[in-house]
């Protein structure tokens, strides 16, 4: 497996990524159509006692499948920009 950065790699040591990729997956499944996720949301998922570590982790994970056309990032309910968006960001299907 190839990493971005030494960031990466010591973050895939915690939770593989395309495990938090299946939980964003799984999270959007059990919520209505037209509903979004917070990244923690995830993060709690997988990891109820130390979630936070995997936040940057899951940021990343969205990353890829927004890039794959899976998910949307917003921020303020407006489509964002996923490699420009700083601060709190929600996960939800595209919209059509």
């Amino acid at each position: 497996m190839k990493y971005c950065s030494d960031a990466c790699r010591a973050d895939a040591r915690r939770a593989p990524e395309h495990d938090l990729e299946g939980e964003i997956g799984r999270l959007l499944d059990a919520r209505a159509r037209d509903s979004s996720i917070c990244p923690s949301d995830v993060a709690r998922a997988v990891a109820p006692d130390d979630w936070r570590p995997l936040m940057e982790p899951v940021r990343r994970a969205a990353r890829r499948l927004v890039a794959r056309g899976e998910v949307e990032i917003t921020q303020g309910g407006s489509v964002v920009d996923p490699s420009t968006a700083k601060g709190p960001i929600r996960i939800r299907r595209p919209r059509t």
